[in-house]
């Protein structure tokens, strides 16, 4: 029997694997960079170990300093989670040496599958040797790991090279393989996986089967369980293929066998080896915790003959610290404040107070609705997520949102080429208008001694903040009465709730501060000063850092006077394990450039100027 458990890994997922060892009476071992030396995992694991660092291959992907932190914890026992080692066979025989009980399939199914090079030749699958004009699009995708990471669409032949260095750029980076592949990419098709848990009497279990459609780069936004429109016939032949992949390496966990489907066409991927981040839907539908399935097959136990019936819908949405009207761009910061309904599911590694840095994935949390209907389980999700208190850095919540209640979702006809089509819409700005005024009553009646009352009329007052949107500035004035205001019936005002009329409505704005930053309801916002500082002046052209991170690579040949055309890529930044391309804004001449590889920069940091030519 396992006693004692060390996590390798971090975040959501070694929080969640801690909560079920807590329930089984199994002790946890967590092991951290020194960027993570105060975050939720840490704390909620019985003890822990530093791993010195803070980039992933000093630390995470370190397999000799796990090992040894597993060893010199007293632990009998080693989970990967998903990401880092989890499909690297190296690291699973290593922990089997040490005379570790390794959570997880043999070696050998590892390297049968975790190369999807190899995995698709043993289920007959050949990926492409030699791109042509015929074969566009294609798909660069790393052979080793996933998480979006690693994987490039090239639609015309020009851009293969360069698709091909900057994917074997990212997956060196985040998993210390750079070997990547090509295949077919299918447009308009749907991402379509299957659960498998498997123990070592033979027995195979398929989970249903779930779907990934919406994606961003290549990384999946929301999942639900089961996946919906598929015939009978798909479903049963999606389920035989994939019980047939982990019976072709003798599998043993649970792993997820990837396909692409276009109508009634599926299209082998891939299969992963490990947990994946959205198995939270299968357990909601199967009742069922894959984690204590996970160890209780890594103990020798047999599973029964079948799996608990299937009941029910359910969907996750990850929430990222991320901006995707800017580019899915990264956010860093603190989070003061993370709270959903108790209806739902949360998975988090988070908690209020915690920082986000730049050094590992932008998820915040997953949040999971479970109900006997998918409308039912889509509506609840979209409503918890609405309802969400979420302080900090910009995150995706309202793109959740909006792309759970859009029709082709709810109607189920999306596929993986949602967000291409549609995420200029649903990421246009819809700033509450009436939510700088609840802002600035608060602050008011906060300011007062009197409690914002005066005995005698007032001059108007205004205050400027900023919104998504723009600026706004609002009036209002103190009277013997209390505020008056041009737009809205004021029905009451202290320094945490204000409650507005209008055209008849009530509007319940809670009030929440960080500094200059104000929380009215959900609507964020910024306190401008009433007459603004100068501000610093950069020349036309310049190229400002989008976000916080690390330059890893200026274009091959690129020095101040190099001629460049606009849209040509000229720096990458490295954060939170994606690369960002800086482009040529213009046609021009580089007259200054201050990147180096190496370099660590904060938003708005000058990178370099381009003067464009007349």
């Amino acid at each position: 029997m396992i006693t004692s458990l060390l996590i390798a890994n971090r975040g959501e997922i070694a929080c969640r694997i801690a909560r079920t060892c807590s329930e089984l009476g199994i002790r946890t071992v967590a092991v951290y960079s020194d960027a993570d030396e105060n975050a939720l995992h840490t704390r909620v694991a019985d003890s822990a170990v530093r791993l010195p660092g803070s980039a992933p291959a000093d630390t995470y992907l370190r397999d000799d300093l796990i090992v040894k932190a597993a060893l010199a914890a007293g632990a009998d026992a080693v989970h990967p989670g998903y990401g880092f080692l989890s499909e690297n066979a190296g690291f699973a025989r290593a922990v089997q040496d040490a005379g570790l009980v390794w959570i997880g399939p043999p070696p050998e199914a590892i390297e049968a599958m975790a190369s999807k090079t190899r995995a698709k030749e043993l289920m007959g699958v050949e990926p492409l040797r030699e791109v042509t004009e015929a074969d566009l699009p294609v798909l660069v995708k790393a052979a080793a790991g996933g998480g979006g990471r690693g994987m490039r669409v090239v639609r015309r032949l020009a851009d293969l090279d360069a698709g091909l260095a900057a994917a074997r750029a990212e997956a060196a980076s985040a998993f210390g393989d750079g070997e990547v592949f090509v295949e077919p990419y299918v447009e308009g098709g749907r991402h379509v996986e299957v659960q498998v848990l498997a123990d070592t009497h033979g027995t195979v279990w398929a989970l249903g089967t779930r779907d990934c459609s919406l994606q961003r780069r290549h990384q999946k936004v929301i999942e639900e369980a089961p996946a919906p429109g598929l015939t009978a016939g798909l479903a049963e032949e999606l389920h035989a293929l994939a019980v047939r992949a982990a019976r072709a390496v003798d599998y043993v966990g649970a792993g997820t066998v990837e396909f692409l489907v276009a109508g009634e066409r599926a299209h082998f991927l891939e299969m992963n080896t490990r947990l994946q981040v959205e198995h939270p839907v299968t357990e909601a539908v199967f009742g069922l915790d894959l984690v204590a399935e996970q160890i209780r097959v890594a103990e020798g136990h047999a599973l029964p003959a079948g799996p608990p019936p299937a009941r029910g819908h359910a969907v996750e949405a990850r929430l990222y610290a991320e901006d995707p009207a800017r580019e899915w761009a990264p956010q860093t910061g603190r989070l003061h404040r993370l709270a959903v309904p108790d209806a739902v599911r949360l998975d988090t590694g988070f908690t209020d107070g915690d920082a986000i840095g730049v050094h590992y994935d932008p998820m915040l949390a997953k949040v999971v609705a479970h109900a006997p209907t998918r409308a039912e389980a889509v509506r609840k999700l979209a409503s918890a997520l609405d309802r969400a208190v979420i302080h900090g850095p910009v995150t995706n919540r309202d793109l959740l949102v909006r792309s759970l209640r859009h029709e082709e979702f709810t109607q189920a006809r999306m596929d993986t080429g949602f967000y291409d089509r549609h995420l200029p819409a649903l990421t246009t700005p819809a700033p509450d208008p009436h939510a700088p005024l609840a802002a600035a009553l608060a602050d008011a009646y906060g300011r007062s001694r009197f409690g914002g009352w005066r005995n005698l009329p007032s001059q108007p007052q205004t205050k400027r903040y900023a919104m998504a949107g723009g600026e706004h500035e609002v009036r209002y004035r103190h009277t013997r009465d209390g505020f008056e205001t041009d737009t809205a019936r004021v029905t009451h005002v202290d320094a945490g709730l204000v409650i507005l009329e209008v055209d008849g409505v009530r509007h319940r704005y809670e009030i929440t501060r960080y500094g200059d930053h104000v929380h009215a309801g959900p609507t964020p916002l910024t306190a401008l000063p009433r007459f603004p500082a100068p501000t610093a002046q950069h020349a036309p052209g310049s190229l400002l850092a989008p976000m916080p991170g690390t330059v890893v690579r200026v274009a091959e040949g690129l020095t101040e006077g190099s001629e460049v055309e606009a849209g040509q890529p000229l720096l990458w930044l490295e954060a939170m394990k994606m690369q960002h391309r800086i482009t040529a804004p213009v046609r021009g001449v580089v007259s200054a450039l201050h990147a180096i590889p190496g370099q660590q920069v904060e938003p708005g940091t000058l990178l370099a100027v381009v003067e464009e030519t007349p």
